[in-house]
């Protein structure tokens, strides 16, 4: 006997429709799985045929062949263990309904019949219903990833024989649906963050921060060991405006493919932060392996990623972030996929002006020959010095500035500020994908930037004294969008350029030595 049962698979952050035909004939026993699928699929016909078996089923002697279509689309992942149970039991004509046929089933099976999480449930539930389908079967631990789903139907089961007895109408009290549940209710993390009241001095660190939290703006801080640069990046996450529901969804659906989702919370509620070791790989940093999986810079999407000691890292992996600092997406190629991954990240670097570290300090003496100190900022590229909004330098702290008993500005007070911003941004950009003001493209740069007479003056001279290349000159821009924006004014004026300007000429004092 044949029958059909819809299942979806995923490639990148995108579910496709598989459809498992499951054929039962006489003859010689033998189970064959057809349709391009790996290991994990091919391996299934023994974790399928004892789950059935152990969840009091019967599994007829006879010679079974099951296709996963469409045949030319590589099928991956433990996502068609309960599709194929279900194909089996339905075409054995143990299951005695044809409701089967309603539900898209995803699931991994274990030898007992339990029925066990997958990862990536979430984009897969979003790409089905774009494709029209509403009802799913899920294994019961993936069920609060499916909550915040709305127009669905989704059933939840721990164990294959539950769900059969939910498909053959045996069970006596009514199943319901997973409950969805609204964005605003899920509590926010309890994570203790760092707070700014608690950074001594620095007030020039701590604005830049604050615009670039505002506007989702790159930040490259340079100075000494010890100065608090690594604290104020700490500290950032504090002021960062909460994720929308869209930007949690789509933070939500990378975590969920790399395995790395709070399964109990079911979404990203908190900005990621990010901070891997100077001694990542490529591959980790950008994704990739067998199965292409996101890296680094995708799990820190709509969020930070922050990398202490900036020139430590490879000159390799440091060049690779050109492309998703500019674009906002990372494309990985190998050999049996391309995967584009989203990766619009808001960059954190901080490091030392010198192997030393005191090169420019004012109060200490730098011990490195010109030839050291070229050497060991040329790691860092002008193009990627070009992509990054803010240059801001973070001098040691005096021991005064250290113990005044005056109480320094909280990181509560800052956010304020921030979300004040953001929320123009918001409804600036509503009709667009774009979030913040770092995220605009060209068009809405001429459209948002627009500025004066006096304003093009200040921006003509810099350009030319700072021989500026156009992709600087948009950036500042975007920078001086966003002061104007936490002041509450509608027109960029010639201070928010100025200020702006300002920001951009660290890459001339160290690295024009």
């Amino acid at each position: 006997m044949l029958s059909k049962v819809v299942s979806f698979g995923l490639t990148g952050i995108e579910g496709f429709l598989t459809t498992i035909e499951t054929d039962i004939v006489g003859g010689v026993p033998h189970f064959e799985i057809v349709g391009l699928g790996d290991v994990a699929v091919k391996e299934a016909k023994d974790r399928v045929k004892s789950a059935i078996r152990n969840s009091g089923f019967e599994y007829p002697v006879k010679h079974y062949t099951i296709n996963l279509a469409p045949a030319d689309i590589k099928k991956e992942g433990p996502f068609y263990d309960l599709g194929l149970a279900i194909g089996i039991l339905s075409a054995s004509e143990q299951i005695k309904t044809k409701k089967y046929k309603d539900f898209v089933f995803l699931g991994e099976l274990s030898l007992d019949g339990s029925i066990k999480k997958v990862k990536g449930v979430l984009p897969i539930l979003i790409s089905a219903r774009n494709l029209g389908y509403t009802k799913f079967v899920l294994p019961k631990e993936n069920e609060e990833e499916a909550r915040y789903i709305e127009g669905m139907q989704i059933y939840a089961f721990s164990h294959l024989k539950d769900c059969v007895a939910f498909l053959n109408d045996e069970i006596d009290h009514p199943i319901l649906p997973v409950e969805t549940r609204s964005f605003e209710e899920v509590s926010k993390s309890s994570i203790n963050k760092l707070d700014f009241e608690n950074v001594k001095g620095q007030a020039s660190a701590k604005r830049a921060l604050e615009i670039a939290a505002a506007g989702g703006h790159n930040v490259l801080m340079i100075g000494p060991p010890g100065s608090g640069k690594s604290m104020l990046a700490k500290c950032f996450s504090g002021i960062l405006p909460d994720l929308t529901f869209e930007e949690a969804l789509e933070v939500t659906k990378v975590h969920s493919i790399a395995g790395e989702l709070d399964l109990k919370k079911g979404i990203i509620t908190e900005r990621p932060f990010r901070t891997p070791h100077h001694t990542a790989t490529t591959i980790s940093m950008t994704g990739g392996g067998n199965h292409a999986k996101p890296g680094e810079i995708s799990l820190a999407h709509n969020g930070v990623l922050y990398l202490d000691e900036f020139p430590e890292y490879s000159r390799h992996l440091i060049e690779t972030l050109r492309q998703p600092l500019e674009d906002g997406v990372i494309t990985v190629a190998r050999a049996k996929q391309t995967i584009t991954y989203p990766s619009s990240f808001t960059l954190i670097a901080s490091m030392n002006p010198c192997p030393c570290g005191n090169y420019g300090s004012k109060d200490r003496e730098c011990n490195c020959s010109p030839s050291q100190i070229h050497k060991y900022l040329s790691k860092i590229s002008g193009p990627i010095m070009d992509r990054i909004d803010i240059h801001v330098e973070v001098d040691n702290i005096s021991y005064s500035d250290l113990n005044k008993e005056s109480k320094e500005e909280c990181s509560a007070e800052i956010k304020k500020r921030v979300d004040k911003a953001r929320e123009i941004q918001l409804k600036r950009f509503k009709s667009s994908k774009t979030f913040s003001n770092s995220k605009m493209s060209v068009p809405q740069t001429k459209k948002y930037c627009q500025l004066s007479v006096e304003c093009q003056k200040l921006m003509e001279q810099a350009f030319t004294s700072l021989k500026l290349s156009a992709r600087a000159h948009d950036r500042i821009l975007r920078v001086a969008r966003t002061i104007a924006d936490l002041e509450g004014e509608e027109n960029i004026l010639p201070q928010h350029i100025a200020e702006a300007i300002s920001y951009r000429g660290l890459d001339r004092k160290y690295w024009s030595i």
